[in-house]
């Protein structure tokens, strides 16, 4: 004979599939996590630029694999959709600080990306008193992360390079630098112009 409800008792509703932790998605990206202090003890501590480019190239093929199979296995969660660009961040952070260090990069451009992140991380406060997250990330803040991360390598091999090979790995260095560069400013300023739209509909939604 089957038990019926008792009353009062309301059934539980179903679980939220979006806050599911354990995804093969999130484990992806936890081990790319593993991988920040990894890369940047690579670059600073043996000056081991092979192995760290090797590392960073994995980071990218799961950051891409991950994605993909969010979706293949309808696993996207909240955590997955906050981890994600947090450690593209991480390694974004990491690199250009060493770079810095090691004269890579000139500290001019690396305090031009970094003063993006901490401009917007100003803006999480202000969305939180609205009641909001952080808000979702823009294609051109993506696109600009990856011009970014192909940067990274040609970078490297034209700081260490010479002759023709240092040559050419300088001309795409300044390439997708540049482009990634540009990208990455403009999408902090798309970013900071949809906090002032929720900004002002909360405000309007409040009377």
């Amino acid at each position: 004979m089957q038990r019926q409800p008792s009353a009062g008792r309301p059934s539980q509703p179903p679980p939220d599939p979006a806050d599911r932790l354990l995804t093969v998605p999130n484990v992806l990206s936890l081990l790319r996590l593993a991988g920040v202090p990894l890369f940047l003890w690579l670059l600073l501590g043996p000056h081991d630029d092979l192995l760290a480019v090797l590392v960073l190239a994995l980071s990218g093929l799961t950051d891409w694999l991950d994605g993909k199979l969010a979706r293949w296995l309808n696993q996207s969660s909240k955590l997955g959709a906050l981890l994600d660009p947090a450690v593209d961040r991480l390694y974004t952070l990491s690199t250009l600080l060493a770079f810095g260090i090691r004269d890579v990069l000139p500290w001019w451009v690396i305090a031009v990306l970094l003063g993006r992140d901490v401009v917007l991380l100003l803006s999480l406060p202000v969305l939180r008193h609205y009641g909001y997250g952080p808000l979702p990330v823009h294609y051109v803040g993506k696109a600009a992360t990856l011009c970014l991360l192909y940067a990274f390598p040609f970078l490297l091999l034209a700081h260490d390079a010479h002759g023709w090979v240092g040559a050419v790995a300088q001309a795409f260095a300044v390439a997708f630098t540049g482009w990634g560069g540009g990208l990455y400013v403009w999408s902090g300023v798309l970013y900071l112009l949809q906090v002032r739209l929720t900004v002002r509909a909360a405000r309007a939604a409040t009377g």
